[in-house]
């Protein structure tokens, strides 16, 4: 398994990224987005229509998914395993995919700990850690050797910055 990583800047470009590579034939279990949790993020304007967070009545109900899939435009309601994670140095983040799973149980190793599972070396999963600290949304494709380079194309179409794979003995940036 090989692990296509990018960061996008705004929800709907992802959302983009997340239809094109379930048209290409990416499957849901494939495919895990990131993002910090805007409804505790002063200021953070993730969509325009979102400007303070106050689409959203409190973090309760990020937790369910619900209006984090709003949020984001659908992207949740695209793939599975929606949860609240609180991770330390970073705060609160929302996580849709597979990677939902692997950072509930790997809160304390934060992102870059999730990551470093995945194949991805500590200094840049520190790096892409910092990127979604700082409001990006990253998109994390698990994928087969043969997919990568599709995925790694369809996320720079999408607008994806940072587009990186790892594992299988080659890193291509």
């Amino acid at each position: 398994m090989s692990t296509v990583i990018g960061v996008f800047r705004d929800i709907s470009t992802a959302e983009n990224a997340v239809k094109a590579l379930r048209n290409k034939g990416f499957q849901d279990n494939e495919i895990s987005i990131l993002a910090k949790d805007s409804a505790t993020s002063k200021g953070q304007n993730m969509s325009g229509d979102m400007e303070t967070g106050s689409d959203f009545g409190g973090t309760d109900s990020i937790a369910d998914g619900t209006t984090w899939g709003g949020a984001l435009g659908g992207v949740a309601g695209l793939l599975a395993g929606v949860g609240a994670l609180a991770i330390p140095g970073i705060g609160p983040i929302v996580a849709a995919g597979p990677l939902a799973g692997v950072l509930s149980g790997a809160v304390t190793g934060g992102v870059a700990g999730g990551l470093i599972d995945l194949g991805i070396p500590e200094e840049r999963g520190r790096q892409y850690e910092q990127y979604l600290k700082q409001g990006g949304i990253l998109a994390v494709i698990e994928t087969s050797e043969d997919k990568v380079n599709d995925a790694s194309s369809i996320l720079r179409q999408n607008g994806a910055k940072d587009v990186e794979s790892h594992g299988g003995g080659e890193s291509s940036n």
